[in-house]
């Protein structure tokens, strides 16, 4: 069990690696819009369950919903795992950004994901380093 722990924590590393390649990235250029939101969404999903896995692990806190990403924020925000809630403002936009079918949503939060969203989750990195070391 100790080993998926580590592995999601290395995958969503890798993920946020793969997201930061759109800091750079002109979306207008085929599959940037695309390519970041998919990046996005993983990275979030990724995030949550690492949250999820800090805190039943290493805080041993159980008295959640530990299939509820919105339970694992509030829960990650009270432990202070997480210090924003803009966390709550991402799980709409990644919900959201299913039901995106043209694209048009994606667009107008492209500026978002890489400007503001991007920096929680390497501020979420840095926070969690010390669970894995």
């Amino acid at each position: 069990m100790e080993n998926k722990f580590i592995n999601r924590y290395r995958t969503f590393c890798k993920s946020l690696s793969n997201l930061e390649k759109s800091l750079r990235a002109d979306p207008k250029a085929d599959f940037v819009l695309e390519g970041t939101v998919l990046n996005f969404n993983l990275t979030f999903d990724i995030a949550w369950k690492v949250m999820k896995d800090i805190l039943i692990k290493k805080l041993e806190i159980l008295d959640f919903a530990v299939g509820s990403p919105r339970e694992t924020l509030q829960q990650a925000f009270t432990n202070r795992i997480i210090a924003d809630d803009l966390w709550m403002q991402m799980l709409r936009v990644r919900n959201q950004l299913a039901h995106d079918y043209d694209g048009t949503f994606a667009a107008e939060k492209f500026q978002d994901i890489i400007k503001v969203y991007y920096p929680l989750f390497e501020e979420l990195r840095e926070n969690i380093k010390k669970y894995y070391e």
